[in-house]
């Protein structure tokens, strides 16, 4: 459904956007990743069309957003970062125009602005002016106006920006039904999102990117990724760290905690692809230790982003916790 290739934005001397390549499915959830500057607002602007390219290609649905840009903004729904609307309109008269301009009339019209107002949660302020909502619901509203045409293709730009806790998560579950049958790419600087939603996530760091694949192979990356943690009670957690290094497959012991009631640490294994849980279990069993917790961490997403993004920083162990 959308296929960019080679992308290259410059303003000036600034490289904005740096050769960058990848591509979006139907049925896929794309989470656009990155620190403020990366890229990313202007890969997507560059997308929909509203700026121009200044090398590479992008087709929206088969067509090029710069040969045949028309057929190709017919397909795509786009929440702008900070959406604009005509503050004197209602929510329904400024659904209406939208409507309009994407060439919806009479009963189709009324139809389809029923149905964002249902699914975006508007219904108690479709009469009011733009102007008297609150951050929250005018979010909505031009979040309402990107799906007003039910487009193939939704390019989300911080798409839960401004909503409380209730607003996201509502959102979210609206992106994540969307998108088994779309394909939507939504920019985040919220980790938690790219797990709740994403089918697969990008991250853009200087206009390059620098990391692609699905959250769990992203958190894979992470220096926890792998690691038991193990808290026994009624025993020295020295001992157990003496016992637990002994292990063929283990390769580092972390004693986190160790007081009267319990130890915590954190075992880490040679290989990734080890059967380490299994291993600890037996050892427990075989020396009867009393196990409290014993699970395998999956990794930390943030502690990867923040890897990636900052080359030149150090992260020391553990930082991200």
């Amino acid at each position: 459904m959308i296929k960019v290739s080679n992308l290259v934005k410059t303003f000036g001397p600034k490289v904005a956007v740096n050769r960058i390549s990848f591509e979006v499915e139907r049925g896929e959830v794309l989470g656009f990743l990155g620190p403020n500057g990366a890229g990313k607002s202007t890969t997507m602007r560059m997308i929909t069309g509203f700026i121009p390219l200044t090398e590479g290609n992008i087709t929206v649905g088969g067509h090029s957003i710069v040969d045949n840009p028309i057929p190709a903004k017919r397909l795509i729904g786009y929440l702008p970062e900070n959406a604009p609307a005509y503050p004197d309109m209602t929510v329904r008269g400024f659904l209406s125009f939208a409507a309009e301009i994407r060439g919806l009339r009479g009963a189709e019209k009324n139809k389809a602005i029923d149905r964002v107002v249902e699914l975006c949660f508007l219904e108690s302020v479709v009469h009011q002016s733009v102007d008297t909502l609150s951050k929250g619901y005018r979010h909505r509203t031009c979040f309402a106006q990107s799906i007003i045409h039910d487009p193939d293709i939704l390019i989300l730009d911080e798409p839960t920006d401004g909503l409380d806790p209730n607003q996201k998560h509502e959102v979210r579950g609206i992106i994540k039904r969307m998108g088994e049958k779309k394909a939507i790419i939504f920019s985040t600087h919220i980790l938690e999102e790219v797990e709740a939603v994403c089918s697969r996530a990008i991250i853009i760091d200087r206009g390059k990117i620098v990391a692609n694949g699905t959250p769990a192979e992203l958190k894979g990356r992470s220096k926890s990724a792998g690691r038991v943690r193990l808290k026994l009670g009624g025993l020295s957690g020295s001992v157990a760290r003496e016992k637990l290094t002994q292990l063929p497959s283990v390769e580092h012991v972390t004693l986190l905690n160790d007081d009267a009631t319990a130890a915590t640490l954190d075992v880490s294994s040679k290989s990734p692809n080890g059967s380490l849980n299994a291993q600890i279990a037996d050892l427990a069993h075989q020396e009867q230790w009393r196990i409290i917790e014993l699970y395998t961490q999956e990794g930390k997403l943030d502690e990867v982003f923040r890897t990636i993004t900052l080359p030149d920083t150090k992260i020391k162990e553990g930082s991200a916790a």
